[in-house]
């Protein structure tokens, strides 16, 4: 029963001092600039479909015209010297294809083979279809540099549309695309999006800087007068950290950031906050979050919310009571109660929209 009616109610525990560390890294909330996906993409033509290619459609068959008049083909041309697609223009085993295929963060090696992804544009199914080689581009469209080839046998799978299939290492690279993550002697460090606030920042900025002054610090000369500079980190905005590199690391950074990234980070507690995953039915109730004292009827319940019970209708000698006006004690008594989450969700957004609830809401 209670397994059940679990309404995945989870308090975050605060310690006595308002922040916690809980073995957390710099490296495990944000990155490095340079060090994100990539996209190449392209046009291609899928052949061997069992008519369920494009048919008449204008700019497979001028596609396909072309690759013939490439390969050696016989292509009919008019008096002006452009191509007669009349032969072609009814070849229904052909579709136009869009081709994607994903550089990993880390980049890719001339040689280097990654898995292909298929949309068709006008097919009904790509199905038994053969990609032939197509050209890669990188993501802008005024860049005509190909940094990879791509071809294949198609896979479709039976739970995904017949539009799309994928080519396990279809996309063999011709070029190295390197990821780089210093420039001019400096990092950026960008915060992953459920870290990234003014706060948070700041105190990565004051992290790094204490802790540069007590590891790297300034390195005197003889004489007595610093010679070398040390590091220094500045948060550009709630995303964004540059930090420069100590010169003792200028020739080995991969030292200096390896070290950089396993440093542990203090964070703000983030106990003031509500976070409702209505799909999932999953309620995240931070310790702090309080509530007005307000009186909430809810089907056959009655509920003192800031006093000091919770009564039921159908049971009046045997409730809980709530010792104080946090919503994780509400949740708590609701849930004693099998209150199912639908409703525990529907008296948080209404706490909210009168004001009674202290704390931030976040819906995902």
């Amino acid at each position: 029963m209670f397994i059940r009616n679990l309404i995945a109610v989870i308090a975050l525990t605060c310690v006595t001092a308002p922040l916690y560390a809980g073995g957390m890294k710099l490296g495990d909330i944000c990155r490095l600039k340079g060090q994100e996906d990539n996209t190449l993409q392209g046009l291609g033509l899928v052949v061997g479909l069992r008519g369920t290619g494009d048919g008449d459609s204008a700019p497979t068959t001028r596609a396909l015209g072309r690759m013939m008049q490439l390969m050696g083909g016989q292509v009919a041309q008019d008096s002006l010297g452009r191509l007669d697609i009349k032969d072609i223009e009814n070849a229904k085993n052909v579709a136009l294809v869009f081709v994607t295929a994903k550089i990993p963060s880390v980049g890719a090696q001339q040689g280097d083979q990654l898995d292909v992804t298929i949309n068709a544009i006008n097919a009904k199914s790509l199905d038994g279809g053969y990609l032939m080689l197509t050209p890669m581009l990188g993501p802008r469209a005024d860049n005509d540099t190909v940094y990879a080839l791509a071809q294949g046998p198609i896979n479709t799978t039976p739970a995904g549309p017949p539009t799309n299939g994928r080519i396990q290492k279809g996309c063999k690279m011709e070029s190295t695309i390197k990821a780089e993550f210093h420039l001019n002697g400096k990092i950026t460090l960008i915060l992953h999006r459920d870290f990234a606030t003014f706060d948070t920042a700041q105190r990565i900025e004051d992290e790094i800087n204490n802790l540069a002054a007590l590891t790297f610090g300034e390195v005197g000369n003889d004489s007595g007068t610093p010679s070398q500079k040390r590091t220094e980190a500045h948060a550009i905005d709630q995303l964004h950290i540059e930090v420069m590199i100590p010169e003792l690391y200028l020739n080995d950074p991969i030292k200096f950031i390896s070290f950089l990234l396993n440093t542990p980070i203090q964070l703000s507690s983030h106990s003031t906050r509500v976070v409702i995953n209505e799909r999932d039915g999953v309620v995240v109730i931070g310790e702090d979050v309080e509530i007005a004292p307000v009186l909430v009827t809810h089907r056959n319940l009655r509920i003192e919310a800031g006093g000091r019970t919770i009564e039921s209708m159908a049971s009046l000698g045997n409730s809980p009571l709530i010792e104080n006006a946090k919503l994780k004690a509400l949740a708590d008594a609701l849930n004693a109660l099998d209150v199912p989450t639908d409703d525990l969700i529907a008296i948080i957004k209404t706490l909210q929209r009168k004001g009674d609830l202290y704390g931030e809401v976040i819906f995902e």
